[in-house]
């Protein structure tokens, strides 16, 4: 029983003592201790990390609700496209002027084709189609215009804040002195920074007034610098810098893509011009296709393989940059 006994205690002794030295190492308490004790050593470290990372996280915030905005507004009602336009009607006067147009136009094709589907073919693609082509023709010469001032004022806001100026100092500057389009809608961000909306979303706004990628840019640059801080000059400058290398490779483009408009161009007018001469030369020969069923047929089939091949043409030859 003593052998029994002191086995036992010794047995014992050594489990406690194995059990002290082993368990931390086991357990990995010590590896806890010195991932604290390092902690605590890199304690100014770990804060700026966080700071950096919650700068990031808010910026990366403020993208994602852009995104969210810009996907949105893939479609602007009818009031929305006439003050891109640059037009001041309401809605419903442009609605009266449409209707009215495809009216005048439906009582003039009449008596014109004898035809009353005819005219009113020709009333609807008036009172519809020409007013919306209208509204894209006037939204892109002043997409056009404001492209075009667009670096020269963000070098301006640039050389104010250089100066010692506010932001705000130096868009009344531009809202004052720019050309149009780009004094209206700087005017319209000081506007809509007075009524109580932060400056950085009143800039955002700006890319609803005028939908392009540069106007887009120019509002994320402000708002993020009023959201988390920075150089705002350097940023604008970057910017600036940005926005002209766009318009030159804008131009590059389009000087590369004008002999294949050109030749698109001729080809579309070429049957045109070919059944004009035709006519003046020989009428009785292409009066036939008005005249005859299976002509009309015809023409009609022709004049569908035409808008198709326009269409192909217009989508080779028409670059997204």
């Amino acid at each position: 029983m003593e052998t029994y006994a002191i086995f036992f205690l010794v047995a014992t002794a050594i489990g406690g003592i194995t059990y002290v030295f082993l368990y931390p190492i086991l357990s990995g308490e010590r590896n806890a201790e010195r991932r604290v004790a390092a902690a605590a050593r890199a304690e100014p470290i770990t804060r700026t990390r966080v700071v950096q990372k919650s700068r990031r996280e808010q910026v990366e915030g403020t993208l994602k609700h852009l995104e969210e905005r810009q996907r949105k507004a893939k479609r602007p009602p009818l009031s929305v496209r006439i003050s891109q336009a640059g037009l001041s009607w309401s809605k419903r006067r442009f609605i009266v002027m449409a209707a009215g147009l495809g009216v005048f136009a439906f009582l003039v094709a009449l008596p014109i084709t004898g035809d009353l589907l005819s005219a009113l073919a020709f009333g609807f693609a008036a009172g519809c189609g020409l007013p919306i082509w209208l509204l894209r023709f006037l939204k892109k010469r002043r997409e056009s215009r404001f492209l075009d001032g667009l670096p020269d004022a963000v070098d301006v806001i640039v050389r104010g804040i250089k100066a010692g100026l506010p932001l705000l100092d130096s868009l009344k500057m531009i809202a004052s002195e720019a050309p149009e389009p780009m004094r209206s809608e700087f005017r319209g961000i000081i506007e809509t920074q007075t009524i109580g909306i932060p400056l950085g979303e009143a800039c955002l706004k700006l890319y609803e007034r005028i939908p392009v990628a540069e106007a887009n840019f120019f509002g994320i640059v402000v708002s993020i610098q009023q959201r988390a801080g920075g150089n705002l000059s350097e940023a604008l400058g970057n910017l600036s810098n940005v926005l002209r290398e766009r318009k030159k490779m804008k131009a590059k483009i389009k000087a590369m893509s004008m002999e294949a408009k050109a030749s698109a161009v001729i080809i579309g007018a070429l049957p045109i011009i070919v059944m004009m001469l035709v006519y003046l030369t020989s009428p009785d020969y292409i009066e036939l296709l008005w005249t005859e069923a299976l002509g009309r047929v015809m023409l009609a089939c022709c004049a569908v393989w035409m808008f198709i091949g326009v269409l192909v043409m217009r989508k080779m030859i028409n670059f997204d940059f």
